[in-house]
């Protein structure tokens, strides 16, 4: 059978990894485990609200949050990984009205939607009691998704059907008929492909190898809660107006976030600015502050992030044994399955007719 080294052990790479055939292939998974972006995450999985200009992106994510039926079913998730939850978007009463005349439009070419509902201020405070009384729009086939628990699930499955994972940094150099990867503890081993899905370690892994890869890195800081609203699983998840979202798990356990922060690296140290200004962001919509005198924890972890905050994802023109995903930026948890489950029918079946979802390769990556 053919070898295949997938590179970075993240939502694409583990749902890559296991839609591979692996009557077909050999799979070893290289991830060193810091700074995972899905594994610090837990979003919202509702894109179709969103006005951003780039139609390709929001056709991928559309599709996206549509392509999660499947992976339910193909992966047996469970509610305390994904659930439809329903989402609750709080704007301006106006504002409200006009989303709600673009959610009927978007359901045109959008079922998964589902149910659109206008909401009074007493029923969005009955929908989440940590809201307070104000008017609202209730998307109904809106999701939530602990990123943490995904790749628990997956990793489990991966490794009943015999995918090996390496917890190493991995560097992959050309050979003549092959790929060598190279690791510190396990040393050199040879691959006929490799799929690169290690985000802003993108650049990095490929400088080897003659390109240049545009992804930068966007450190991501969010808020767990523990609670006593033994309930809270069975709220909807709430986007908030501006960049803060609250998003209800089982037993009481309530996530806010999360921040997206440009200039620091791929430092992983949580900071009490963060705090502070999740805080200021989401208690104005809060029914009490005494939400964030809970015992809490941080989860942080490294995004890549790309000039137009889109994704990209393709194997390379000049090496077609070799796949690369990264940019997914804040929507990874909406579009990382999908185009993991698109790369394994890549090498599955050789088709990569992807143009709907993406600009050419070309626009994020060069040859040095």
């Amino acid at each position: 059978m053919k070898k295949i080294a997938v590179i970075g052990g993240g939502i694409i790479g583990l749902t890559l990894a296991n839609y591979l055939d692996t009557t077909k292939f050999t799979v070893t998974v290289y991830d060193e485990g810091l700074g995972q972006a899905t594994k610090a995450s837990a979003g919202i999985i509702s894109p179709w609200l969103s006005k951003r200009r780039n139609q390709k992106w929001y056709t991928l994510a559309r599709d996206g949050a549509a392509f999660y039926q499947k992976v339910v079913r193909d992966f047996k998730l469970e509610p305390t990984v994904y659930k439809k939850s329903g989402t609750l978007i709080l704007r301006k009463s106006q504002e409200v009205a006009e989303l709600a005349e673009l959610a009927l439009e978007r359901k045109k070419t959008a079922p998964a939607i589902g149910e659109i509902q206008l909401l009074t201020a007493g029923e969005t405070a009955e929908r989440n009691p940590l809201l307070k009384p104000q008017p609202s729009l209730l998307i109904d086939g809106g999701a939530r998704l602990d990123g943490k628990a995904y790749l628990q699930q997956l990793r489990k499955i991966a490794v009943a059907k015999g995918i090996q994972f390496i917890p190493e940094k991995a560097t992959v150099q050309r050979k003549a008929s092959a790929y060598e990867v190279l690791s510190s503890q396990t040393g050199k081993k040879d691959f006929d492909f490799i799929a690169f899905t290690n985000g802003p370690h993108l650049q990095n892994s490929l400088d080897p190898l003659g390109y240049l890869a545009k992804v930068r890195p966007q450190k991501g800081q969010l808020l767990v809660f523990q609670t006593n609203f033994s309930a809270s699983g069975n709220w909807p998840v709430a986007m908030l107006d501006g960049e803060s979202d609250l998003i209800p798990f089982e037993n009481g356990k309530i996530l806010v976030g999360a921040t997206h922060e440009n200039n620091q690296g791929f430092d992983l140290e949580p900071t009490p600015v963060a705090f502070s200004d999740l805080q200021q962001k989401t208690l104005p919509f809060l029914a009490e502050a005494a939400l964030f005198s809970q015992p809490y924890h941080y989860r942080v972890g490294t995004r890549a992030y790309t000039d137009d905050f889109a994704p990209f994802f393709n194997c390379l023109p000049a090496d077609p044994a070799i796949a690369v995903a990264s940019g997914l930026g804040s929507s990874g948890l909406t579009t990382g399955p999908l185009i993991g489950f698109l790369l394994a029918k890549y090498f599955n079946e050789g088709s990569n007719d992807w143009q709907q979802y993406q600009k050419p390769l070309t626009d994020y990556l060069a040859v040095k």
